[in-house]
């Protein structure tokens, strides 16, 4: 059959794609469905994607992340494993203070190869003290797990692939823990210390009852404070079984918030806004360095080097001739293709690289050349905005903020300038009970 492909993302149906336990109730909804990373998942619901994004921005959303894969590392060599072979230094990756990874909290980073090459992103999860949980991206569940075996050596681990065993949804959206309290057990005790990359409870692949964090009907989950938005919200993990029906009662206790399902295009366009990257877009084939992304790797104080050896850290060290990864902002929702069909041009009209990434983010527009978002606290009050370009570009020099580029699609040309951020007034990191 034919796709029309972007990237990750082929529009299209196959009877042999894999589908997360909630697609029938995206067909039965009005999901536009096409193949990501081999499972059909929705783009887009009724509403559009303008709207589903908005929605997250000023109420909220959710989100079928099903298609995540999830994998467990247990045993006594479980930390050394992962000090090896993740790029975090788990001695040193919570806080401003950098104190080592604990219970209760969660952190990004990326597995490279020995060349410094991306393999994936992930989250990595402390469930005990010998057991972690690593989420990575659609796909990736069993490569991920091939890949710490390949480097388990001596290592006394464990390491298991739970890929389709473990239902996830993320709720995203300022009133996200307003509609959470209404369906979880003891909300008060769930959501009182609970910072941003933080996490409480355990999903129990036998269904048993964990205790921490529970739905009123009882069924257990993981609750992380974590998302791919920008924007307040959580990440939720549980069993198969019981999602369908979560899905279905958030959205019912949601409905007094106009929360809105939301499909790829809008977690697409939140993520770029948010200056978040896509795996085997943003970053992939190619030395993770000189990105904006560099908080996940383990520098020291002074940036001269690392704070531990990592596969692919030796090679990040010795880049001869680097690439460059800048974020961008056009000027108005005018967009390119990203990938092979698009070429960055510079002042001099040379074709100097490649667009990454170009998305619209319809929260944000300029105001006196400033960038100013629907959640600005100092927007004018009449402001709506009417959306900006945004993304990132991979170029083969060095530029400074503000600095001029081109993107060219054919006879498509948009102005864009570089930028050290897009979305301004992001509310991830602000405190659950802010919002309640």
């Amino acid at each position: 059959m034919q796709f029309i492909q972007t990237n990750n993302l082929q529009v299209g149906k196959d009877k042999r794609m894999k589908k997360t336990p909630l697609y029938e109730w995206h067909v039965a909804n009005g999901g536009n469905m096409a193949d990501f990373s081999g499972y059909e998942m929705p783009i887009w619901y009724t509403a559009g994607i303008k709207e589903e994004h908005m929605s997250v921005l000023l109420r909220a959303g959710i989100f079928d992340t099903s298609h995540m894969a999830v994998a467990t590392v247990d045993g006594p060599g479980a930390f050394d494993l992962l000090q090896h072979c993740f790029s975090k230094d788990l001695t040193k990756c919570v806080g401003l203070k950098r104190t080592p990874i604990s219970s209760r909290r969660c952190v990004y980073g990326v597995f490279l190869n020995e060349n410094g090459e991306v393999i994936d992103d992930a989250i990595t999860y402390p469930l005990d003290e010998n057991r972690f949980m690593i989420v990575v991206n659609a796909g990736m569940g069993e490569i991920i797990a091939s890949h710490l075996a390949e480097y388990k050596n001596s290592h006394d681990v464990t390491i298991t692939n739970l890929t389709d065993k473990v239902a996830k949804m993320d709720i995203q959206g300022p009133m996200s823990a307003v509609i959470l309290s209404k369906l979880l057990e003891n909300p008060e005790r769930v959501f009182s210390k609970i910072p941003y990359f933080s996490f409480k409870g355990h999903f129990d692949p036998e269904n048993k009852r964990s205790g921490e964090v529970a739905l009123q009907d009882g069924a257990p989950l993981l609750l992380s404070r974590s998302g791919y938005t920008g924007e307040f919200g959580f990440e939720i993990f549980i069993n198969p079984a019981h999602i369908v029906s979560l899905w279905e009662n958030i959205l019912e206790i949601g409905a007094e918030f106009n929360i809105k399902p939301c499909g790829l295009g809008s977690r697409d366009s939140l993520r770029t806004g948010a200056v978040l990257p896509l795996s085997h877009q943003d970053i992939g084939h190619w030395p993770f360095i000189n990105n904006p992304w560099s908080f996940a790797l383990p520098y020291n104080d002074d940036l001269s080097g690392f704070t531990k050896e990592f596969i692919g850290s030796k090679a990040l060290q010795h880049i001869e001739k680097p690439d460059y990864t800048y974020v961008f902002t056009g000027y108005d929702v005018r967009k390119v293709s990203a990938g092979k069909n698009s070429e960055v041009i510079d002042s001099n009209g040379d074709s100097i690289g490649s667009v990454l990434t170009c998305a619209t983010d319809m929260g944000i527009g300029r105001l006196d050349n400033k960038i100013v978002s629907i959640t600005s606290p100092d927007k004018p009050e009449d402001f709506f905005p009417k959306g900006l370009s945004c993304g990132f570009v991979k170029v083969d020099r060095p530029f400074e903020t503000e600095d001029a580029l081109t993107l060219r699609e054919g006879k498509r040309k948009i102005k864009v300038e570089v930028r050290n951020d897009i979305r301004p007034y992001r509310s991830a990191k602000i405190p659950v009970m802010e919002t309640l």
